[in-house]
């Protein structure tokens, strides 16, 4: 199932348990405006090209949208709409102001030149200028994209409308980015794993974990369950993957995957075969990398006890179904991974009021929304007897159909 159909498919059966209106449950389904525009560059060599670029700007009935910007080959419509979608909810369950919007150039980054990059970024920026604003929509960086891309739409926006820091997020600190922004995603993902273990009277560091992807969120995840003494056993990523029973020394591993790219030939510990991970002997499995890894062939395999969802949408509707009947605790993505978004928010905060926080405020507050929002999901699980996915999804729809009925939807 794809990610789009997930994602309505949970949507509807959240809307069932907060007995939603059938037309404003259709109203909450339709974006706000979806765009498309032509973006033709000429090549480094003096050829032209042309790609896509998509913009999904799905709900603003709780504040400016928000959502990434990513560069990949396979950008469509379909799955745009989805994380659009996905971002309105997540955005509800935290708590923050934003409602959702996802974008997107269908290219293959590799194949461009740094100032082809900067050129086709310039010419998205000229296309949506008008249609993305501080309080309007505010992107920001995902698959392929990072924090020089958010620099270049800075740059071509602030060209139309005078300086505005709070038009992206994610940017380079030097340029009104926020401390704390880089780790934000995996810290996030941490706060969250320990307010569901203290539930079940655990905690991190009597606990094993197995971690699939070792990019931004999945790296800063490991390292920071090992400062709190968790073990992690297993760790893969596109490049292979590493085992180790007694757990892996993760610093060393960070050390050796910058030297030399990969975790292969890494000596703290035995290769394995990457899609092993997932079914490893463990406690808690933390999935990061892409969407669907979990699906019904492997599921009835999955030994962990407890899933953090830090990837979107890992777990597929029919390996669900599988895991909560062996008993399997699921930590859902719309919860999971919000720690991103959360920091986003604080550095738009920062840059409205032109003042800038420490690291240690931006981690605590972290801290507070990720915990505040994780008990909020129990209550509403307590109230609508339902697993945490439908908790935060009844928590995220339910704030967002509220502000919808206040502002008068109908008018």
């Amino acid at each position: 199932m794809n990610a789009l159909a997930a994602t309505n498919r949970n949507f509807r059966q959240a809307a069932r348990i907060l007995g939603l209106d059938s037309k404003i449950e259709r109203s909450l389904l339709i974006p706000f405006r979806e765009i498309k525009v032509e973006c033709t560059i000429p090549k480094d060599d003096g050829t032209l090209v042309s790609f896509v670029g998509f913009r999904v700007q799905h709900d603003n009935a709780r504040g400016p949208m928000k959502g990434g910007i990513r560069y990949h080959p396979e950008v469509d419509p379909d799955e745009v709409n989805a994380l659009a979608q996905l971002m309105t909810w997540k955005t509800a369950v935290a708590d923050i102001p934003y409602g959702g919007a996802k974008g997107g150039i269908g290219c293959v980054p590799k194949e461009l030149s740094t100032s082809e990059l900067e050129r086709l970024t310039r010419v998205f920026t000229q296309k949506i200028h008008d249609l993305i604003g501080v309080n309007t929509d505010v992107p920001a960086p995902d698959m392929g994209t990072n924090s020089q891309t958010m620099a270049w739409i800075l740059d071509e926006y602030s060209k139309f409308h005078g300086y505005s820091p709070a038009i992206v997020t994610g940017k380079p600190i030097d340029l009104g980015g926020s401390l704390g922004r880089e780790a934000a995603t995996g810290r996030g993902v941490v706060f969250g794993t320990e307010a569901l273990l203290a539930e079940h009277g655990k905690a991190i560091k009597d606990m094993t974990f197995a971690i699939q992807g070792f990019g931004n969120v999945g790296s800063w995840a490991a390292k920071l369950i090992h400062e709190r003494g968790g073990k992690v056993v297993a760790v893969s990523d596109i490049t292979g993957a590493i085992k180790n029973p007694n757990g892996i020394d993760i610093p060393a591993l960070l050390t050796h995957k910058d030297k030399t790219g990969k975790l292969a030939d890494f000596n703290g510990g035995d290769a394995m075969d990457p899609n092993e991970v997932l079914v490893y002997d463990c406690d808690v499995l933390v999935p990061c990398a892409l969407g669907g890894v979990l699906n019904r062939e492997n599921a009835g395999d999955v030994k962990a006890k407890f899933i953090i969802e830090a990837a979107n949408h890992p777990t597929d509707p029919e390996a669900d179904e599988i895991l909560s009947k062996k008993g399997v605790i699921i930590l859902p993505d719309i919860y999971a991974n919000a720690g991103g978004v959360t920091v986003s928010y604080f550095e738009w905060v920062q840059n409205i009021q032109g003042f800038m926080w420490d690291e240690a405020k931006v981690n605590n507050e972290l801290q507070r929304y990720m915990t505040k929002a994780f008990h909020n999901i129990k209550s509403l699980c307590q109230t609508h007897n339902c697993n945490l996915r439908m908790g935060a999804f009844t928590l995220g729809v339910n704030r967002v159909a509220r502000a919808t009925l206040l502002r008068g939807w109908e008018a």
